[in-house]
């Protein structure tokens, strides 16, 4: 807490350090023309007033007087304001890159803090586990308990890093996916009885029509459908349902996950598939994850020309919707 409050202040006093600085940019610009100006006024000022007295004036003279004036002052607005119009776009540059290194800044350590979290949990259940079945004589019902709790901990674990391994290589651009005819509907149905035996205790409700086929990477469809499966997990309470469908209408094939929990903001909707993104309320913070599940789902149906969205589930929870084209 005193280290978060230490760098919420740091910040607050870089960015006040900028904003004067810059105020005081744009004042002395602003006093650079306004002393320029004034100078040109006495020049032509002093210029008229050189012309001799008693004698006829001269009204071309004094025109031309008058009218280089008149072009001065335009070169100096002109002038004036491409300097002011550099400095704020520079400003503006500068301070959102600025506010954009800090914040994928605290992204990455709330990141850090959650994997940690996320990797650490698994490995001490495991361990605890194993060293039960090790040190203790259990019943064979017990026995198979703790296995299947300890084979759940590791495809936890299995799913975390191949999703920290994908977003690496993404970012790298080290990645290619691989196209093939899927039949979209096994593929769906086998990560439906996955989730059905990792959480018995949780209500799943199928609406899967069946041999609809795809050209797609079939690991990369199978990581995203697991991960919005595992959200809406993560993101309901647990005697709700959580329903998969997937359809064909014509020439468009829809996917659905659909979950019961407390909704998504509609400010937040724009903001979920970002990277390392979480949502800061408190069933969010409570829940487990990283922040790079729904980044990924997005990432990979773009790469298989699709598009994902999220709407409103009635009368409470999300859905999300996948529509691949045909």
């Amino acid at each position: 807490m005193p280290f978060s409050f230490y760098k919420t202040n740091r910040l607050r006093i870089i960015f006040l350090v900028y904003w004067v600085l810059l105020a005081y940019i744009i004042a002395a610009l602003v006093w650079w023309f306004i002393a320029l100006n004034r100078q040109n006024v006495q020049m032509a000022s002093f210029e008229i007033s050189q012309l001799k007295i008693g004698e006829p004036s001269n009204p071309q003279q004094l025109t031309e007087i008058l009218a280089i004036k008149k072009r001065k002052t335009a070169q100096y607005i002109g002038e004036g304001a491409i300097f002011l119009l550099l400095i704020l776009s520079g400003a503006v540059f500068i301070y959102r890159a600025v506010r954009g290194q800090f914040k994928s800044g605290q992204d990455q350590q709330n990141f850090m803090m959650a994997i940690t979290h996320e990797l650490k949990t698994p490995i001490a259940i495991t361990k605890l586990n194993l060293e039960t079945l090790l040190k203790r004589k259990l019943e064979e019902s017990q026995q198979q308990r703790l296995i299947q709790n300890t084979i759940q901990e590791a495809n936890r674990l299995n799913a975390l890093c191949n999703n920290m391994l994908l977003a690496s290589q993404m970012e790298a651009g080290g990645h290619r996916i691989t196209k093939e005819e899927i039949n979209l509907s096994e593929l769906t149905v086998a990560c439906v009885k996955d989730f059905i035996i990792r959480y018995p205790q949780r209500i799943f409700q199928e609406e899967i029509v069946g041999d609809i086929y795809i050209t797609g990477d079939s690991f990369l469809l199978q990581m995203a459908i697991n991960n919005l499966i595992d959200n809406a997990i993560k993101y309901s309470p647990k005697n709700s349902v959580i329903s998969i469908l997937l359809y064909q209408q014509q020439r468009v094939i829809t996917l659905v996950i659909r979950d019961q929990g407390k909704g998504i903001e509609p400010a937040e909707k724009k903001k979920i598939f970002d990277k390392f993104y979480r949502i800061g309320n408190k069933a969010t913070k409570e829940a487990k994850g990283t922040g790079l599940g729904l980044y990924l789902t997005k990432k990979i149906v773009q790469q298989h020309d699709a598009t994902i969205f999220v709407g409103d589930n009635a009368p409470t929870g999300s859905d999300f919707t996948i529509l691949f084209k045909v």
